[in-house]
Order: structure tokens, then C-alpha cells, then sequence
């Protein structure tokens, strides 16, 4: 079994103390480390190997976006998991913008916790297809800040994605999960998952959140069409 090392980045010790306990009590799980600012991550990174590391936003010092920034530009960088509200939205877009793979909530049940971590380290988004829509409700109209789309025609990074790739993009920046997508489009999951892989690729993104967010400030997915679906 392989073990996914973690490290914790958050000033309050006793929320340490406690993300510690739950994680350490898994057997694919183990901390390696502990910061209680975004300065003391940074330097702890350099010299401690890890996968997955949940950081707090707002610290003394060095705030998690700036320390997410730092992490993910090291060599082999870890994935960066935030530690976030959604009322705290312009933290969440900066945290995308940062290099982040994902959001989680402060007080999200430990269960929630351990798949996040697990699923980050899986090369997937930590916003479940349940949470995608309601964050991006929130932070879809500052990912395109007002800004109208190019007219020198689409992204370059979109440019070289097929019709169905881009479909498949579309759906993703709805918040559909890949079971979603599979049933929408009347292929198997497999299928979708090698779709998204490709999108990825292509795109140059780390994840499906950096894949969303430049849907969305491309101009491929409006931010009024999200609210229109959602509110029927």
C-alpha cells in the first residue's frame, strides 16, 4: 500500500492537532510535517518530501496563497489543498490562480477530509461534483471579472482540443462528474476519463479545477449561463 504523506499548514495548532489525529489514523495516510505559517511551509517543503498538503488561507506572515504560489513552483511540487469558506470567495479564486488542486471547507467532516486528500492525490479535483456548481456560482462571475471573451478567436490552449474534448470541457465547468458526463453523452465512464485526461494534456492543466477556471475566463462557459441552468 502506498502511503500518501501530508503535511499540515495552519497557525492554529489545535486545528493541526486535530487533522493530525484523523489522518494519522489511516493506513495510506501519514503527516510528515506541520507549519503554522505560509513562510515555514515553504521552507519545509524544500526539505520534506510530500503529496498532498492542506493549507490554511489566512495566516501571519506568509498567507496560503502566496505559500500555495512558492509550493507549487518546487521541483515535483506537492498538491495543494486549501483550507477555505464560500464566503470567503476572492481567497478561493487567488487560490486557483496560486496553483492550487482543490478547496476544503474548515469544518468539513473528517470523512470529507480523508477523501480529499485521497482524491488530490489521485490527480482529480477536491470539489466533489455535489460542491462544484455551488462554488462556482459564487466565484464564476470573478473568474471572468466582466471581461468580454477574445475576439481573436478561442484560447490557444483550447485551440487543439476536438469537438467532443471540448464538449466534454463544458460539462466539467457545469460541475458534472464523470458518471454525469457518461450518461449524457451516452459513453462509458472510461471513455469520459480518457476525454478528460486528453483536456489536461492539452491544456497544459494540473487538475480539473485549472481546466474549469480556464473555461471559464476563455470565454467558453459564461458565468450568466451557470446561474440561468441553476436557477432553471
Amino acid at each position: 500500500m502506498t502511503t500518501i504523506r501530508v503535511v499540515l499548514v495552519d497557525d492554529q495548532q489545535m486545528v493541526r492537532a486535530g487533522f493530525r489525529m484523523v489522518i494519522d489514523s489511516q493506513p495510506d495516510l501519514q503527516v510528515v510535517g506541520e507549519a503554522g505559517d505560509g513562510g515555514a511551509a515553504v521552507e519545509l517543503l524544500r526539505r520534506t518530501p510530500a503529496d498532498v498538503v492542506l493549507m490554511d488561507i489566512r495566516m501571519p506572515g506568509t498567507d496560503g496563497i502566496e505559500a500555495t504560489r512558492q509550493v507549487t513552483a518546487l521541483p515535483d511540487p506537492p498538491r495543494v489543498v486549501v483550507l477555505t469558506t464560500f464566503d470567503l470567495d476572492e481567497y478561493v479564486v487567488a487560490a486557483i490562480g496560486a496553483g492550487a488542486s482543490g478547496f476544503l471547507l474548515k469544518d468539513a467532516a473528517p470523512e470529507e477530509m480523508l477523501a480529499a486528500v485521497r482524491t488530490v492525490h489521485d490527480g482529480d479535483s477536491v470539489i466533489a461534483a455535489s460542491s462544484t456548481r455551488r462554488l462556482l456560482q459564487h466565484v464564476a462571475p470573478m473568474l471572468r471579472g466582466g471581461a468580454p471573451a477574445s475576439a481573436g478567436g478561442p484560447d490557444p490552449a483550447l485551440a487543439e482540443l476536438t469537438p467532443r474534448e471540448t464538449e466534454v470541457l463544458v460539462q466539467m465547468a457545469y460541475g458534472a462528474s464523470n458518471t454525469e458526463i457518461a450518461r449524457g453523452l451516452y459513453v462509458s465512464e472510461a471513455t469520459v476519463k480518457t476525454h478528460v485526461g486528453r483536456v489536461l494534456a492539452k491544456t497544459g492543466s494540473r487538475d480539473r479545477v485549472q481546466a474549469v477556471v480556464l473555461a471559464y475566463r476563455s470565454g467558453l462557459v459564461h458565468p450568466a449561463d451557470l446561474l440561468r441552468d441553476a436557477t432553471g
